[in-house]
């Protein structure tokens, strides 16, 4: 059976969906997004013998949302993740991440290596610290029209908060330049309206604002990666994405397994960002067998 439950984590409430006995599996959704995002693969993991914690990350959904921009940076999540082991009582859990959960879920497997048996990241995958602050990078790159720039701008939030379905179709469609902007009219195959209707709730009691934090954290993430000891990555980890992923285009995978001590890449073909939603008998698959071969 699968309860929603507040816990109070790092002095933050987190509504939490849990289910399931067994090893933990903490499952961090991205942006925009909330814990239904994984709707599709916790009966599996419950009936593969895992407990499941899935919260609405801070700032979204029914968890808390800090006012200060620096409430969300890559270190305060990994603490919020670490209060989810504590809370049940776990040395060490797998953690999977999609978009923002999984930039989010490579750090925390460098700074709390020993609290992990594995690492699962969708969409996103590891990147070395650059030589330069990533919006500086960005901006040359791809000026300033660039959609992870334009989420540096207080004016964003309002813009995206206008029309929360437009937001949240151009979204699921893989149009993230488009956000705010314009957006496509049609609800993507993979999403069934009940669910989009929930998202479409959810977004219009919060907003986007705390969404967007995550963002604004880019170079603090960078500062602090630069800061910190380099290291591997050493627990056994996996990395799916979609072969039609727009992410692609400017987070290579291929540049950064270094960084891994045992790192597995599986591309979906004709899957896009949403790749755990669109194609889940595949996604439940490969994740089911990583987790197995991590499980001691």
């Amino acid at each position: 059976m699968t309860v929603r439950e507040t816990w109070r984590v790092d002095g933050t409430d987190l509504a939490v969906t849990v289910a399931g006995d067994g090893p933990l599996v903490v499952l961090v959704h991205g942006f925009p997004d909330l814990a239904i995002t994984w709707r599709l693969q916790i009966a599996t993991l419950v009936a593969a013998g895992y407990r499941v914690a899935a919260p609405d990350m801070r700032g979204y959904g029914g968890s808390e949302r800090p006012a200060e921009s620096s409430a969300y940076s890559a270190r305060v999540i990994g603490r919020d993740l670490i209060g989810l082991l504590d809370h049940e009582g776990v040395e060490r859990a797998h953690v999977v991440g999609h978009d923002w959960g999984a930039a989010c879920t490579w750090q925390f497997g460098l700074d709390y290596p020993d609290r992990l048996l594995s690492l699962t990241g969708l969409s996103v995958p590891y990147v070395l610290p650059p030589p330069k602050a990533p919006t500086e990078i960005l901006r040359a790159r791809y000026g300033e029209d660039f959609y992870q720039l334009r989420f540096q701008e207080s004016e964003t939030a309002a813009e995206l908060d206008r029309d929360v379905l437009r937001t949240l179709t151009a979204a699921f469609g893989d149009r993230f330049e488009d956000l705010g902007v314009t957006a496509p009219a049609a609800t993507p195959d993979w999403l069934p309206n009940e669910v989009l209707d929930t998202y479409v709730a959810a977004f219009k009691k919060t907003g986007f604002t705390s969404g967007l934090a995550y963002y604004r954290n880019i170079d603090r993430n960078w500062q602090d990666a630069q800061a910190r000891e380099q290291r591997r990555i050493e627990c056994p980890s996996l990395f799916i994405t979609g072969s039609s992923d727009p992410v692609a285009r400017f987070m290579r995978v291929d540049s950064s397994t270094e960084a891994f001590a045992d790192l597995r890449v599986e591309v979906i073909e004709g899957a896009g960002h949403w790749v755990h939603q669109q194609e889940p008998v595949l996604v439940n698959r490969l994740l089911l067998t990583h987790l197995g071969r991590a499980d001691y």
